[in-house]
């Protein structure tokens, strides 16, 4: 059976990575690949928790951020037994929009990377990760123009720390061996999504 790769991507919101996970599908299953798209908080029931936990209209987003990195931490366990390694074996490419990267900028800011990189530490690294850098003020004014709720972590000012954020924990998981591309994410879809090819065209290859 021919082996599948396991891709995430990642980004600030307002980043594109949503619109580029499907891209991505797209082409890959246009390519002749069996495809498996997912993305985190997952659909499963702790990811549907979240989702109401991480809305700002929602009673329960006052649970403490604290909590944060245990919840994303259960629900990526469930995602990973559930979804990412059954597809895995039987051969599939799977792209995920966010993963762990994602908790370690943003629950590491409250509860620090060293928790945090504890909570993910037992979980399959991708084979390759795509990070759509974008600067907070322009993903700021992106997810403005979307016109939906805002979620509790879409301030400017909680933006501009993520991102920074963002430069330690690619740091840390590159220094683990993981393959980290960073791609502009200030140009157009197409650009963005012919930049990831580039480097999913040889995978495909092998």
């Amino acid at each position: 059976m021919k082996r599948g790769s396991f891709i995430v991507i990642e980004g600030l919101d307002g980043s594109g990575g949503t619109t580029q996970s499907r891209l991505l599908k797209d082409w890959l299953t246009s390519n002749g690949a069996s495809v498996h798209l997912t993305c985190e908080p997952s659909d499963g029931p702790i990811g549907a928790f979240i989702r109401e936990v991480l809305s700002a209209a929602s009673p329960l987003s006052e649970l403490g951020n604290d909590t944060l990195p245990y919840l994303f931490a259960a629900d990526r366990r469930d995602h990973i037994d559930r979804e990412i390694m059954p597809a895995l074996a039987e051969g599939k490419w799977i792209i995920s929009d966010l993963y762990y990267h994602s908790s370690l900028a943003y629950q590491g800011l409250d509860a620090g990377l060293p928790l945090v990189a504890d909570l993910n530490a037992p979980f399959r690294a991708p084979d390759i990760c795509f990070f759509l850098w974008l600067s907070p003020e322009v993903s700021f004014e992106r997810i403005k123009m979307r016109g939906e709720p805002v979620e509790r972590f879409e301030t400017l000012a909680h933006l501009r720390t993520v991102a920074e954020a963002y430069e330690s924990v690619l740091a840390h998981c590159r220094a683990k061996g993981e393959t980290i591309i960073k791609i502009d994410a200030s140009g157009s879809i197409e650009d963005i999504h012919n930049a990831i090819l580039q480097h999913i065209r040889p995978l495909l290859e092998k």
